[in-house]
C-alpha cells in the first residue's frame, strides 16, 4: 500500500534540535528497509505558484496563500503494508515531533471509471 507522506513545518511545536532530529538517520533507515521509495524537502510557499485554467485561459498566481502559519515543508512517498506500519514510519520521523506529518494512502486512478460513482462507493452512500 503506497502512502504520500506530507512533511510539514509548524512553527508552534517544540524547537529544532539537530543532535536528536536527524533526518537523514531516518531517510537511511527506511530507504534501506525499502519503505521509503522517493522524497525530498520543498521550497516554502514564497516559491510557490499556483496554475489555475478557468475559460480555457491559464492563470498563474505567486503563492498559495492560506491564512495558516504551517506549510509543507517536503514530502516522502512510502510502500507499507498497512496504515498502521506507515503511521509508526511517520512517527520515528523528526518532523512528527517540531512539525506534523500527514499520510494519505493512494488511490489508484481508473481512466474509465464514473469518478462520481467511486466517490459514493469510498463515501459509503
Amino acid at each position: 500500500m503506497q502512502f504520500m507522506m506530507f512533511v510539514v513545518s509548524d512553527p508552534a511545536a517544540e524547537s529544532y534540535v539537530p543532535a536528536e532530529d536527524n533526518i537523514a538517520e531516518w531517510v537511511a533507515d527506511t530507504t534501506a528497509k525499502g519503505v521509503r521509495i522517493t522524497g525530498d524537502r520543498l521550497r516554502p510557499p514564497s516559491h510557490a505558484k499556483t496554475v489555475r485554467v478557468r475559460a480555457g485561459r491559464t492563470r498563474v498566481s505567486d503563492g498559495p496563500f492560506a491564512e495558516t502559519k504551517e506549510w509543507i515543508a517536503g514530502f516522502d512517498l512510502l510502500d507499507c503494508a498497512s496504515l498502521d506500519e506507515a503511521i509508526a514510519v511517520a512517527a520515528r520521523h523528526p518532523m512528527a515531533r517540531f512539525g506534523s506529518i500527514e499520510l494519505r494512502p493512494f488511490r489508484p486512478l481508473d481512466v474509465e471509471e464514473d469518478p462520481c460513482r467511486r466517490e459514493a462507493r469510498e463515501s459509503g452512500a
